[in-house]
């Protein structure tokens, strides 16, 4: 089993589908691409669908909440299924099961059934624990940060399609004759099939590691041995878990609220609204994947130190961006301010799961659990300031902005080098394959 196709690539060459590790990196980033697209699929058409179900300020807000808030639930299991069961059949099963709610939402006649299908939908949110588990295992310590952030970056890469697309979905139902009603409730039907087509290429196409699946080498519940709860002790998970609610919590929130921001403070049409909200979730393509290259080189120069100062340093520019952007009184400065901010933002969520495989090696399942559930934790209580009824947009976005440079002082004090290991999350796994 110790050949070239049974090991973690030390490449990472995005342009190929040759061999098990790329076939599963192409098929982890995508579904996870799918998942985003449902699960920010109502996003850019909360205007019609708050006009339709008449809802008010505090309703869309428990709206923005629960989708985020289910997740964090969800990525605590996520990860630990991920040890026991393996990711593929993790995501297969989790594709199939979060396809149901997004076909069904359409469904809702008012605001209680509406905010109980999107509690549902918000559980194919803890998908991204797959993705970066699994990449970690096809991947070698040098390039495991880099395909991690890739793979994250371009998954998140669907929160911004979902915007620019689905307004234009529900504009060509409605000019087909439907009701504006009927048409947010039919563009749902086109990410639950995704989903499907998603669920069926993971199954067909990907394996648990690159020896083979678990039930392939011997990796089983047993092996796996008990969950190690002392991680819980280890300052640096609560750090990375902070950094990722101040990064990638406030990406979901963006997701969420841009489109309506959009329209009310800035008079945009709903597909006006969609696209720019789109072209910030859209600089996943480069901005998120840049973050775990860096923190890569760095690492290589600096060790651990280097990667949590990086961190730290993305986390500050981020915060200064959102501050300029609640500032802002005009359209223009606002997407200037906004494309400064998502560029930091995006490569903070890279480079703190550039550091993410390294904290705990034999716990990586479960430490990314926890920490992408600080991302979820984060969006849920940055919910609650664009529920308020006292608090605009404005003053919202200028608290958050405030709340992330502090954050970056405390990942900058945070103590990254102690007890960090180099070693590969695969090596338990090539061991008992070579068994």
């Amino acid at each position: 089993m110790n050949t070239p196709t049974a090991t973690p690539l030390s490449k990472l060459n995005v342009f190929s589908l040759k061999g098990v590790q790329m076939r599963t990196f192409h098929i982890t980033w995508l579904s996870f691409f799918v998942c985003f697209f449902g699960w920010f699929g109502l996003a850019p058409l909360m205007p019609s669908i708050r006009e339709d179900l008449a809802l008010t300020k505090a309703q869309v807000g428990n709206l923005i909440i629960i989708s985020v808030s289910s997740t964090i639930i969800a990525r605590l299991i996520i990860g630990r299924l991920c040890d026991t069961w393996g990711p593929r059949k993790t995501y297969v099963r989790l594709l199939l099961v979060g396809s149901l709610p997004v076909f069904l939402v359409g469904l809702a006649q008012d605001y209680t059934t509406f905010l109980l299908f999107r509690a549902a939908i918000g559980l194919i949110g803890a998908s991204f624990v797959i993705t970066q588990f699994h990449t970690s295992t096809m991947f070698a310590p040098n390039i495991k940060g880099t395909a991690n952030a890739v793979a994250g970056g371009w998954g998140n890469l669907g929160g911004g399609i979902t915007n620019m697309v689905m307004p234009l979905i529900f504009a060509a139902i409605v000019g087909a004759g439907f009701t504006k009603g009927e048409a947010w409730r039919y563009a749902m039907i086109l990410p639950g099939v995704m989903m499907l087509v998603a669920a069926f290429l993971y199954h067909r196409y990907t394996k648990d590691t690159p020896a083979g699946n678990y039930s392939e080498i011997g990796y089983t519940k047993k092996a796996a041995g008990k969950t190690d709860f002392t991680i819980l002790k280890d300052a640096r998970v609560w750090a990375l878990m902070l950094a990722y609610a101040m990064c990638f919590g406030m990406e979901i929130t963006f997701d969420n609220v841009a489109a309506l921001h959009f329209v009310d403070s800035f008079g945009l049409s709903q597909s006006s609204a969609g696209f720019w909200a789109g072209v910030f979730g859209f600089m996943n393509i480069f901005a998120r994947a840049l973050g775990g290259i860096v923190s890569d080189k760095t690492g290589r120069r600096y060790g651990m130190r280097g990667k949590a100062v990086l961190l730290a340093a993305m986390l500050l520019l981020e915060g200064i961006g959102i501050v300029l952007f609640a500032q802002a009184g005009n359209f223009t400065l606002a997407i200037i301010s906004m494309l400064s901010f998502a560029l930091f933002l995006k490569m903070a969520n890279g480079a703190t799961y550039g550091i993410v495989p390294f904290v705990n090696e034999k716990n990586v399942g479960l430490v990314s659990g926890i920490v992408g559930a600080g991302g979820n934790l984060g969006g849920m209580l940055f919910g609650f300031l664009f529920k308020s009824q006292s608090i605009t947009y404005v003053q919202a976005f200028g608290y958050i902005g405030i709340m992330v440079m502090v954050s970056a002082v405390l990942v900058l004090v945070t103590r990254f080098s102690v007890k960090t290991k180099t070693a590969s999350v695969q090596e338990p796994l090539a061991e008992m394959a070579a068994a």
